[in-house]
C-alpha cells in the first residue's frame, strides 16, 4: 500500500480522500528539516502546500519518494530540478485557487486606489482625514497584465466588469485567445506606457525573475500603480521603494515577497504601500479546493499511474492509462532491447509512431523508451529524469507521427545512432495487448519478448539453425520459442530465442564460436 506524508496544513478532506482510496497517511505537520530528512525514506508520496522546503537534501534520502504534490500553483519551495533528475514527480493544482487569486488581486487594486488600509487606521486612531485620503476612480482606466494564463484572464474580466480597458504581455496569448478574453495583446513596453495600473500573473521563471526593477519601472507613466499577487522574485524591491519615494510610482499593493515570511522588508511603512501575508490563495473555498485536488492527483498516479498538473512529466489521464499500458509495455521492451545491444554511446534517438499509435499520448511512450535504453548504462533512470538525462549526454530525441496505417494497424519504431552504427527495431501490438517485435535492422521477424532472450545476428548459411540448436541442447538449455529473418537468401540473418532461463556465460561463448556468427547478446526483459 503506498504510503503518504501531508507535511503542511490541509483540509481534512485531504486526509479522507487518500484513506478511502486505499492510501496509508500520516499527517505530520511543521516538521524541521532535520526531522524531514529523517522520515522522508517511508514515504512513497510528500504533499505540501509552501512551507515545507522539498530540497536537494530531503530528495537525496528519500528513497521510496515517486510524487511531491502542492496544494497550490507555486513550487518555489520545491527543488524542480533535483526532484527531476532523482525521477520524482512533481505536481501541483493549477485551477484550485485561481478565483481566490484572481479576486485578492482586485480587492488590493482596488484597496490601493482608495486608500482604504490607510484610511482605516488613521479613523481607528481617531482622526477624520478626508482629504488625505482621496482616491483614483477605476473606470475607464487601463489595466496593464503581465501574465494572462488561468489567473490574469480571470483579473482580465472582473477589470472588465468594473469598465476598465485591459491590456496583455504574454508570450503565450494568442491572438484568438485575446480576442476571446476582450484583451488587447501588446509587447511589454508598451504595457509598461500605457498602464494606468499593472498586476503581475507569471510564474518565477530565470526570465521573468526581477523584471519589475528600474529600468522597467522608468518606462511606466508616473504615477502607475503595482500589484503583485504572483511570486515576490519578480519585483526588485529596492527599485521600487526608490521609485515609490520618488513618485514615479504612486503606490503598490503586494501579497508576496522576496523572502517570506516576511518580518521585516524595504517596503514596509512606506505610506503608499499596501501588504498582506500571501493571501491570495486564502479563502476558505480555494483551501478545500487544492487539498481535494492534490490528493486526488496524487492518488491516481500512485494507484494508476495517472498524470495531472505534472510540472516535469506529461500528463496521462486515469481513462488514458488503461489504453497506454499495453503500449507501455511495447515501449519498454523496444527501449531495452535497443539498450542491452547497444554498446557504444548514443548520439541521436528517433521515435516513430504509426497507425493507432500515432493517435496516443505519446509523451509517455517517448519518455518510456528513453528510459528502458538508458537504462542499460546509467542508474536511477525513470519516465520523468529520463529526457532530462538525455539531454545532460546530448542526445538528440526526435518524435514523428504518421496516421496512416502501413502493414501493421499500429507500429512504434525505434532507431538509436551512434558514431558508428544506426540500428532500427519495431513492434506491434497483437490483439490490441500483446506486444510483438515485428522488424530489427530491416529484417522482418515475429517475436513475443519472454524474460530471457537470446539474440544472435549470423550469416544466413545453411546448418546455422541445427548448429545453434544443439549447442543449446548440449548444454542443457530449453528452446521456449524460436524466430528467425533474414534480408535475403545468403545475406544477413537474425534469430531471437526465448530460453527458460539465463544463458551461463560459458554457453553464450560457444555460441559465439559457431561457424557464420557474427554477434550472440543475452537478453533480459
Amino acid at each position: 500500500m503506498p504510503k503518504v506524508l501531508i507535511a503542511d496544513e490541509l483540509s481534512p478532506a485531504a486526509v479522507q480522500v487518500f484513506r478511502h482510496r486505499g492510501l496509508d497517511v500520516d499527517e505530520k505537520i511543521g516538521l524541521k528539516p532535520k526531522e524531514l530528512r529523517e522520515i522522508i525514506g517511508e514515504y512513497d508520496g510528500l504533499a505540501v502546500r509552501s512551507a515545507t522546503k522539498v530540497t536537494p537534501e530531503v530528495i537525496a534520502v528519500a528513497r521510496k519518494l515517486k510524487v511531491v504534490g502542492r496544494a497550490g500553483i507555486g513550487i518555489d519551495n520545491i527543488d524542480l530540478k533535483a526532484a527531476t533528475a532523482a525521477g520524482i514527480c512533481v505536481m501541483n493544482t493549477p485551477f484550485g485557487n485561481s478565483i481566490t487569486t484572481a479576486e485578492h488581486a482586485i480587492a488590493m487594486m482596488m484597496a490601493l486606489a482608495r486608500h482604504i488600509p490607510q484610511a482605516d487606521r488613521s479613523t481607528h486612531a481617531g482622526k477624520w482625514e478626508k482629504s488625505k485620503f482621496i482616491g483614483v476612480e477605476l473606470y475607464a482606466k487601463t489595466l496593464g497584465l503581465i501574465g494572462c494564463g488561468n489567473i490574469g484572464s480571470i483579473v482580465a474580466d472582473r477589470a472588465q466588469g468594473l469598465k476598465m480597458k485591459v491590456v496583455a504581455y504574454d508570450p503565450f496569448l494568442s491572438p484568438d485567445r485575446a480576442v476571446d478574453l476582450g484583451v488587447e495583446k501588446v509587447e511589454l513596453d508598451e504595457l509598461y506606457s500605457r498602464a494606468d495600473f499593472i498586476s503581475l500573473h507569471t510564474p518565477l521563471t530565470d526570465q521573468t525573475r526581477a523584471m519589475i526593477n528600474k529600468e522597467a519601472l522608468a518606462k511606466c507613466q508616473p504615477g502607475v500603480r503595482i500589484i503583485n499577487c504572483a511570486r515576490g522574485g519578480l519585483i526588485v524591491e529596492e527599485d521600487l521603494r526608490a521609485a515609490l519615494d520618488s513618485g514615479q510610482v504612486g503606490g503598490a499593493a503586494l501579497d508576496v515577497f522576496s523572502e517570506e515570511p516576511a518580518t521585516s522588508n524595504v517596503l514596509f511603512n512606506h505610506p503608499h504601500v499596501v501588504t498582506t501575508p500571501h493571501l491570495g490563495a486564502s479563502s476558505t473555498e480555494a483551501q478545500l479546493n487544492v487539498a481535494l485536488q492534490v490528493a486526488e492527483q496524487m492518488s491516481d498516479f500512485l494507484l494508476h499511474g495517472a498524470v495531472t498538473n505534472a510540472l516535469n512529466m506529461p500528463s496521462v489521464t486515469v481513462e488514458e492509462a488503461p489504453r497506454l499500458r499495453p503500449y507501455l509495455k511495447l515501449a519498454e521492451q523496444l527501449g531495452s532491447f535497443a539498450g542491452q545491444v547497444t554498446e557504444d554511446p548514443i548520439k541521436r534517438i528517433v521515435v516513430e509512431y504509426e497507425g493507432h499509435a500515432a493517435a496516443l499520448n505519446i509523451k509517455p511512450l517517448t519518455g518510456t523508451i528513453l528510459q528502458a535504453v538508458l537504462r542499460n548504462s546509467l542508474d536511477n533512470v525513470n519516465m520523468i529524469n529520463a529526457a532530462h538525462i538525455a539531454k545532460e549526454r546530448d542526445i538528440q530525441v526526435s518524435e514523428m507521427r504518421t496516421e496512416r496505417e502501413g502493414d501493421y494497424h499500429t507500429l512504434i519504431r525505434l532507431t538509436v545512432e551512434t558514431d558508428h552504427f544506426t540500428r532500427d527495431l519495431a513492434g506491434t501490438l497483437f490483439a490490441e495487448k500483446r506486444p510483438r517485435l515485428v522488424q530489427i535492422k530491416g529484417i522482418n521477424v515475429d517475436a513475443e519478448l519472454g524474460p530471457h532472450m537470446l539474440y544472435v545476428t549470423n550469416e544466413d548459411k545453411p546448418g546455422m539453425i541445427g548448429n545453434l540448436g544443439k549447442t543449446l541442447g548440449d548444454s542443457g538449455i530449453n528452446i521456449a520459442t524460436f524466430a528467425l529473418g533474414r534480408s535475403a537468401p545468403g545475406q544477413d540473418a537474425i534469430a531471437l530465442i526465448e530460453i527458460d532461463g539465463a544463458i551461463p556465460v560459458p554457453v553464450l561463448e560457444k555460441v559465439r564460436t559457431l561457424p557464420n556468427v557474427r554477434q550472440a547478446k543475452a537478453l533480459v526483459f
